[in-house]
């Protein structure tokens, strides 16, 4: 009787393989099956062994590789045929990752998974771009939300961003301008400040900043491509080299 293998939900961090947990490295050199997003950076990929079999579900938007159901019966499939698989996921898995997701339907079927946390996108990308998601003078309070949803005008964000609170968006390059017009209707002031980070923790990345009222521009005139992270709060724009890159940047 074949033994049912392992999924492992694996956080590949921001980007930088030097910010991948000791234990994803690990996993990633020994795996046979490595199910990874599209986002995933190829210098992760590349410490996998030569004998490893790669498979991209990669994921943009209103085009999938696999749906995410076909994701979950392929884990399932691989693991009740006995091999360990390794899902790797950019960021950390449960945070819109859809981890939480594919370990329910792993468990159903009677599949053991190990999580492995990573680096969150947010944590990773504020960080490289020297901005502190909390601050005791600005910041007391961050909000995750994604941007790239049904029904967005329709949500409810109200005390998600103002003033001593810092709101992280993920997946909201397509949909910028939905999103400042809802901020700015919900009561948020136009000149609060927002950093766009692309790439973050790899060699080409981008922190674009500027007020929030420009920040469908920020995104078209910079050509800003996934992945990338809309920070807005008054974070954004401390210290004196933020304060006075702000405009310049925003009309670049």
């Amino acid at each position: 009787m074949t033994k049912t293998g392992t999924v492992f939900l694996v956080g590949a961090g921001p980007g930088d393989p030097d910010l991948l947990t000791m234990r994803a490295a690990r996993l990633l050199q020994n795996a046979t099956l490595i199910v990874h997003d599209g986002l995933v950076d190829p210098a992760i990929l590349a410490l996998a062994s030569s004998g490893a079999t790669l498979i991209s579900v990669a994921k943009k938007r209103s085009k999938h590789t696999l749906p995410q159901d076909q994701i979950n019966a392929l884990l399932v499939r691989e693991a009740h045929a006995g091999r360990d698989v390794v899902r790797l996921k950019g960021g950390d898995p449960f945070i819109f990752g859809r981890g939480g997701e594919e370990m329910e339907d792993c468990h159903a079927a009677g599949v053991p998974v190990e999580v492995v946390p990573g680096i969150s996108a947010a944590n990773g990308a504020a960080a490289a771009a020297g901005i502190a998601l909390t601050h005791r003078d600005s910041a007391s309070i961050v909000s995750f939300v994604a941007g790239q949803c049904k029904g967005l005008k329709d949500q409810n964000w109200a005390g998600l961003a103002g003033q001593h609170r810092t709101l992280v968006i993920y997946m909201g390059v397509k949909t910028a301008p939905q999103i400042a017009e809802k901020l700015m209707e919900d009561g948020l002031s136009p000149a609060m400040p927002v950093a766009v980070i692309e790439n973050a923790a790899r060699p080409e990345m981008r922190v674009l900043r500027g007020p929030l009222a420009a920040l469908p521009e920020i995104v078209e005139n910079h050509s800003v491509v996934s992945p990338a992270l809309i920070v807005i709060g008054e974070v954004t724009a401390r210290g004196d080299h933020a304060i006075a890159r702000i405009a310049e940047e925003a009309a670049a």
